[in-house]
């Protein structure tokens, strides 16, 4: 009984995502093609007045509807004092910024419900593309609410991989000549999911990328039978410090291990 109510809280929060993500999307695109006002944050990372439009609606809306949830977010800190929540939306109003003022139409937003360090619920919003991707643990993921299918192995053909150029010059020459380089997305989450629906092989994510980066796409990977995975530890644990994480690598299972062995050997990091 208590395994179906979590479904049932799972299936309303997912619900709720959806309706929250495709009404954003639709403010997201009043503004994508404008000209914006644009500040930097630390590391050069730039903020728009889209970015925080989207996330006061979004921290409206959702805090609105489960106002016993923690927030974090990329923009805005939970402003209601101190507490300890069973349940946080790890919250990325727009993830590709710089592709988004560009007018790269490969950007999303990025919303997940955590639970013990863990994401539960997740839906990546992909407004100038139509997309919508969703996924609740244990039961699958979908793009536009058709189920996408388990990764299947590499057999007998190059990775394809997106990976920074810095680190690619350091793979061992063996291994270079086994992959192909993927063109460049803006956004982080986007080459995750791409993975999570086998266009991608190997994603490499250098040291620093913050959950609201990466927790919806995660669980969209995970429940496609990839994974995402630290050097040192078997998942990413969300919700915790700084909310920053170290070298990462996503891919499909087998992939994903071979990615880590390879970094391991050449000490890339």
């Amino acid at each position: 009984m208590q395994e179906n109510n979590a479904h049932y809280y799972d299936y309303a929060d997912l619900n709720l995502l959806l309706d929250v993500c495709w009404e954003a999307g639709d403010l997201a695109m009043k503004y994508f093609g404008c000209e914006l006002d644009v500040r930097f944050k630390d590391g050069n990372s730039p903020v728009s007045e889209a970015d925080v439009a989207i996330d006061v609606f979004l921290k409206e809306k959702l805090l609105g509807a489960r106002p016993n949830y923690g927030w974090i977010s990329e923009e805005t800190e939970d402003n209601r004092g101190e507490a300890i929540y069973k349940r946080y939306f790890v919250v990325d109003p727009i993830d590709g910024t710089r592709g988004f003022l560009s007018g790269s139409i490969e950007w999303c937003i990025s919303v997940a419900i955590i639970e013990n360090s863990r994401p539960v619920v997740g839906v990546l919003q992909c407004p100038a593309k139509d997309e919508i991707y969703a996924a609740i643990t244990g039961e699958g993921a979908t793009l536009n609410g058709v189920r996408l299918p388990l990764l299947r192995s590499n057999i007998n053909r190059k990775y394809r991989v997106s990976i920074d150029q810095l680190i690619a010059q350091k793979l061992p020459y063996d291994f270079s000549n086994r992959i192909s380089f993927f063109r460049y997305i803006p956004s982080l989450a986007y080459r995750i999911v791409l993975v999570a629906q086998g266009e991608i092989d190997i994603v490499l994510v250098q040291p620093n990328c913050h959950d609201w980066d990466i927790a919806a796409a995660d669980l969209i990977l995970q429940e496609c039978g990839g994974c995402f995975m630290p050097l040192e530890a078997p998942f990413i644990s969300y919700g915790i410090g700084a909310y920053q994480d170290g070298f990462l690598v996503a891919g499909e299972s087998n992939c994903c291990q071979n990615m880590i062995n390879v970094v391991r050997q050449a000490k890339l990091v």
